[in-house]
Parts: structure tokens; C-alpha cells; sequence
């Protein structure tokens, strides 16, 4: 009988559900049954790239970011209520997915409610570290407290100097078994032709993300190239907008967007640890744009400015001409780290 592992991603953008698919095929390849948990646009990706799985709802932490940035941290913790009322609700569902699809084994990325003391648990992520102000001790706190309740940590990151997460993915923590994977991506490089100067990949909770989208098309009309702009907005029907130089699409699956990548001069994004490997994987050039009030995006946007590899500025700071500095840039390289599958899953075989 295969071994049932239930994957499932937070729904914060796409890059928690995205950075699953690797790990989604690597389960499968190794005869392994797969069902996927999540809500929101996560789950609505996962449907896409896997049509053939087993899919569940969960109960939806309803995030969603302040238009000013200086009450980020006020309104998730006005939330809270609310997201604990979520995680209780989403404990209660794994009890119940766990019985009804017979489960053997679960991956959670950064979901809190997913856990259970009967089967062997996993927690990924990059933030072993929780920046949040003057609060990052706290916040920091009670992340790993709730890691320490699983078998394992796996952190999508290489354990030495040469990394993408920096102090986020590189603390010293008692009492946790912590697996470095190396960066993870769903993509892989190929010698394609450039097609477009700027490739324009959007993601992330509201109204941030719609409130870039807007900025970026008023800026990108004096663009001198040609765009491909990638709105992040997972819908039913994918659709296809030409205005003048610029190519707009509201969502693209793995493989479309896997090529687009390849095909472009430049990523302008912003700067989720997600899109960070993705880049990194296809040794592109980028301008990133951290969500403004979001500490850990504005500290992986400045940590590689200085590093001279990416180029980033503030939301409300950007003009076209930043885009220059780019050229100057040593760019995003692949680390080439081969992942042990067999080994990381024997977790899920037992003895």
C-alpha cells in the first residue's frame, strides 16, 4: 500500500502553494499518494497543476494587508482574533481529513493548524526567524514554538554562507530537528531566445498587490521594450490583454510561466522568498519591490541590494529609470544543490 501525505500551503500569495510543486513531484515520484489542502488562490493554483489529486478546502486566515504600510503590524494584530478562531477551525478539519483519506504523513508550509500527534509532521519554512519590528522577539517566540511540535523543520535554503534567506533561515534552535533542503524551485533554465525586455510577475494578499499593479502600468506606458506583465490573479479562464508594448496575463501555470522566465531580459517583482529561489534556479536578473510594511520582504530586498546582487527600492519610490541599475547588478546564481528525496521522505516510511 503507498504511504497518503497531505501537502498543504498557506495561502499568502502564490509562493507558499508554488514551492510545494517540486515537492508535490517528488512525492509522486517516489510512490507516494498525494492529497492537497488550502484555500483562496493556493488552492485554486494547486487544482491547476495537479487536476488529477485529491484536493480540500481549509478554513481561510482571511489576510489581508493595510493600503498604509505603517499599519501593517495594527492590522494583523487587529486579525488575530480572527486567525486563531481560523487555526481552531483548521485543526479541527485535518482531524477529519486525516480519518476520511486515511492519512499517513503531512506537510504543512507555514500552515499553523496543520498538525497532528498521530501520524509524523513536517513544518516548512524560511522563517525560523519572524521579523516584525520592535516584536521580533515575540513573533520569533511563538513561531518556533509552534515548529518544536513537529517531527522535523525543513528549510528551503542552503545551511552555509551561500544563501537566499539570510537571518531569517540561519538561527540556532534547541530542541528541533532542522533539514537545510537548499533553494527549491518549480523551474528549471533553458537557452531560449529573449523575447521580452521586462518581465513583470505580480503576486500577494490585497490591496498591495492590486495597488502595484496600478502604479506599474502608468510607469510601464513610457517602457522603451517590449513587457510581459503577469497580473498574479488566479481565475477560472486565463485571459490575454496586448495594450500597445505590453502583454498582460492574468495568471500563467508552471510551465508558461517557467518559459516566459527564460524568455526575459529582467524580472520586476517583488521580493517573496518564493520568487527569490524561482530567480535564483534560472540565474535571472531582477528589480524587486518588497510589499511596503512587510518586514521580511523589505529585508530580502535590502540584504541582496547591498550584496550588489538585486536592485530594489520602496513602493512609492519607483521610476523607470531605476530599472537602469540592473545592468550594473551580479544578478541571482544557482546554487545547483540536489536534493536527497529518498532520504528526506523516510520520515513518512517508518521503520
Amino acid at each position: 500500500m503507498k504511504k497518503r501525505i497531505l501537502v498543504a500551503p498557506l495561502n499568502w500569495g502564490l509562493g507558499h502553494a508554488t514551492r510545494c510543486i517540486p515537492i508535490i513531484h517528488a512525492l509522486l515520484h517516489h510512490h507516494f499518494d498525494v492529497v492537497l489542502a488550502s484555500d483562496g488562490v493556493a488552492l485554486d493554483l494547486l487544482r491547476k497543476e495537479f487536476p488529477d489529486l485529491d484536493t480540500v478546502e481549509l478554513p481561510s486566515y482571511n489576510i489581508t494587508y493595510a493600503k498604509n504600510s505603517q499599519l501593517f503590524k495594527w492590522k494583523l494584530l487587529k486579525g488575530s482574533p480572527k486567525l486563531i478562531k481560523a487555526i481552531k477551525a483548521e485543526k479541527k478539519a485535518v482531524k477529519t481529513i486525516i480519518k476520511a483519506y486515511k492519512i499517513d504523513g503531512l506537510i504543512s508550509d507555514n500552515r499553523l493548524g496543520v498538525h497532528s500527534k498521530s501520524i509524523p509532521c513536517v513544518f516548512m519554512t524560511h522563517q525560523l526567524q519572524v521579523l516584525s519590528g520592535n516584536t521580533t522577539w515575540l513573533s520569533t517566540k511563538m513561531h518556533q514554538k509552534i515548529i518544536k511540535q513537529y517531527d522535523e523543520c525543513w528549510v528551503p535554503d542552503n545551511k552555509n554562507d551561500t544563501n537566499l534567506s539570510g537571518k531569517l533561515g540561519h538561527v540556532s534552535i534547541d530542541e528541533m530537528t532542522i533539514k537545510y533542503l537548499g533553494p527549491i524551485s518549480r523551474f528549471s533554465k533553458k537557452n531560449t531566445k529573449v523575447i521580452y525586455d521586462l518581465l513583470v510577475l505580480l503576486s500577494g494578499p490585497e490591496p498591495q498587490r492590486s495597488l502595484l499593479e496600478d502604479t506599474l502600468l502608468k510607469r510601464l506606458k513610457d517602457f522603451r521594450g517590449q513587457v510581459l506583465f503577469v497580473r498574479g490573479v488566479v481565475e477560472k479562464v486565463q485571459s490575454r490583454i496586448v495594450n500597445d508594448n505590453i502583454v498582460i496575463y492574468n495568471f500563467m501555470t508552471s510551465t508558461e510561466l517557467e518559459q516566459a522566465i527564460n524568455e526575459s531580459a529582467m524580472v520586476l517583482s517583488r521580493s517573496g522568498y518564493t520568487t527569490i529561489m524561482d530567480l535564483a534556479k534560472l540565474e535571472k536578473k531582477a528589480f524587486f519591490i518588497p510589499t511596503p510594511g512587510q518586514y521580511e520582504q523589505e529585508y530580502l530586498a535590502q540584504r541582496l541590494d547591498d550584496l550588489s546582487m538585486v536592485p530594489s527600492c520602496k513602493q512609492a519610490d519607483f521610476t523607470l529609470d531605476m530599472l537602469n541599475r540592473v545592468s550594473r547588478s551580479r544578478g541571482l546564481k544557482n546554487a545547483d544543490y540536489q536534493i536527497n528525496y529518498k532520504k528526506l521522505f523516510g520520515l513518512f516510511k517508518g521503520k
